[in-house]
C-alpha cells in the first residue's frame, strides 16, 4: 500500500493535533502540509517498522522539533484561550500530554512517536499535568459516599493545587454544595450512600451550571450504554492516582469555561 493511502485516514487527526500544538488552524495546517511535502521529497523518511499512524506523527514531530522556536514555551497573557494556555507548557511535556490525552495514544505509543523512553513520557505527562493545574486552579466538588475514597480524591485534588469545595455523600448534599460553593469541576461516583444516583445529581447540576464532570465509578457499564450521551471523562475504580490527576487536568484544560480559582 502506498504511503498516501496509509496516512489519508489519519490526516484529520493530525490536523487536530497540529492545531492544538501550534495554537491556530492556519499554523497547524501549514505544519501538516510541510510534513506531507517532506514525505513526497523523501519517502524513505516514513518509518515502515511501526504502524502508519505512529509513523505519520513521528515524521510530523521530527519536523516540528527541528524548528527552535517551537521548543520554547510562551509567556502568559491575561484572558488566554485554552490553546494559548497549552502553548505555555514546556514543549516536550505539551507533546506528551496531547498525544496521550487528546490523541489517545498509550504511553508506549507516544514514546515511539517522540523517540524517547516510556518512562520519560510518563514523567512528561506528569509535568504537564502540574503545569496545567498551576494555570487553571479551581474549586472541586467530590460526590462520593465512601470516606476513604473521598479522602484519597481530596488528597489528589490538593496535590494538584486545587481546593476541595466540599464532599457530598448524597444527591441532596451535592445540589446543596453546588449552590453554596459554585465549583469549577465535579468528581462524581454514580452510586451514593442513601441509594440515590450521582448521575442524576450531575444531570440536575448541569441544568444550571456549565462545568466539566469526571465520573469515577466501579460500574462504568451503567454509563457506557450507547443509548444516551456518554460521559467525556470516565475513570474506573479502583483507580490509579496518576490517571485521576491527568484526567482532572485534561478536563479543566479543554473546558473553555474552566474557572480560575479566586485569588
Amino acid at each position: 500500500m502506498s504511503i498516501a493511502a496509509e496516512i489519508a485516514p489519519q490526516l484529520p487527526y493530525l490536523r487536530r493535533f497540529s492545531r492544538a500544538l501550534s495554537g491556530t488552524q492556519a499554523s497547524g495546517d501549514a505544519y501538516v502540509i510541510g510534513t506531507l511535502e517532506a514525505l513526497v521529497e523523501d519517502p524513505a523518511s516514513f518509518p515502515r517498522t511501526i504502524p502508519a499512524r505512529l509513523a505519520l506523527y513521528q515524521v510530523f514531530l521530527r519536523l516540528w522539533s527541528s524548528m527552535a522556536l517551537n521548543m520554547e514555551p510562551t509567556k502568559e497573557v491575561e484572558g488566554d484561550t485554552p490553546e494559548q494556555r497549552l502553548e505555555r507548557l514546556t514543549p516536550r511535556s505539551r507533546q506528551a500530554f496531547l498525544l496521550t490525552t487528546m490523541e489517545g495514544f498509550s504511553a508506549d505509543e507516544a514514546a515511539t512517536i517522540m523517540r524517547i523512553g516510556e518512562a520519560e513520557v510518563t514523567t512528561l505527562v506528569a509535568q504537564a499535568t502540574h503545569e496545567i493545574a498551576q494555570q487553571i486552579a479551581t474549586d472541586v466538588l467530590i460526590i462520593e459516599d465512601e470516606p476513604i475514597i473521598a479522602l484519597d480524591l481530596q488528597s489528589i485534588v490538593e496535590e494538584l493545587g486545587h481546593s476541595v469545595a466540599g464532599v457530598a455523600r448524597t444527591h441532596r448534599e451535592a445540589l446543596a454544595q453546588v449552590a453554596l460553593h459554585s465549583p469549577g469541576l465535579v468528581l462524581a461516583d454514580i452510586q451514593l450512600a442513601d441509594g440515590s444516583s450521582g448521575l442524576n445529581a450531575v444531570n440536575e447540576i448541569l441544568t444550571t451550571v456549565d462545568l466539566p464532570v469526571i465520573f469515577i465509578t466501579a460500574y462504568p457499564e451503567r454509563l457506557l450504554t450507547g443509548q444516551q450521551p456518554e460521559p467525556t471523562f470516565l475513570i474506573t475504580k479502583p483507580f490509579r492516582r496518576e490517571a485521576v490527576k491527568a484526567t482532572i487536568s485534561q478536563a479543566l484544560f479543554f473546558n473553555k469555561r474552566a474557572k480560575r480559582k479566586a485569588a
